[in-house]
């Protein structure tokens, strides 16, 4: 497992040497929930304010996520993904694409399978524990 995050921090780091591992899951979380409130972020990562604070600003400062107001609650900024955001996530989503196959390109059918099944376990599992620390 540690060799694992090590690789998703340097595969980070890589795609945009400015950003943490944090900040791209931050920004995943932006994409698929199609934007949130910066204390959503907190609350689904169980970070402290001051970390999403930080993370936040950062992005924001990169100018890969934006802010808008809320339109059901206009003291609510919401925060979104910007165009370079999204073409960010885009390059790692096909850097990573490209790696899995590359490294996977050799294994035989049923390993494969059972590689899958075991990943589909383990993801079911963490979402079964919910949002915290190392989920």
């Amino acid at each position: 497992m540690t060799v694992f995050a090590r690789r998703a921090r340097a595969s980070a780091g890589r795609m945009h040497p400015e950003l943490s591992l944090v900040a791209y899951t931050l920004l995943g979380h932006l994409e698929e929930s199609g934007g949130c409130r910066a204390t959503d972020l907190a609350a689904h990562y169980a970070l402290d304010k001051s970390t999403i604070s930080r993370q936040v600003a950062a992005l924001e400062q990169a100018g890969l996520i934006g802010r808008r107001t809320d339109p059901e609650d206009h003291r609510v900024q919401v925060l979104h993904l910007t165009e370079a955001g999204e073409e960010i996530l885009a390059q790692v989503t096909r850097s990573r694409r490209a790696a899995f196959r590359e490294r996977l390109a050799g294994w035989p059918e049923d390993d494969l399978t059972r590689f899958a099944a075991y990943l589909e376990r383990y993801n079911a599992a963490a979402t079964a524990l919910g949002p915290g620390p190392g989920r």
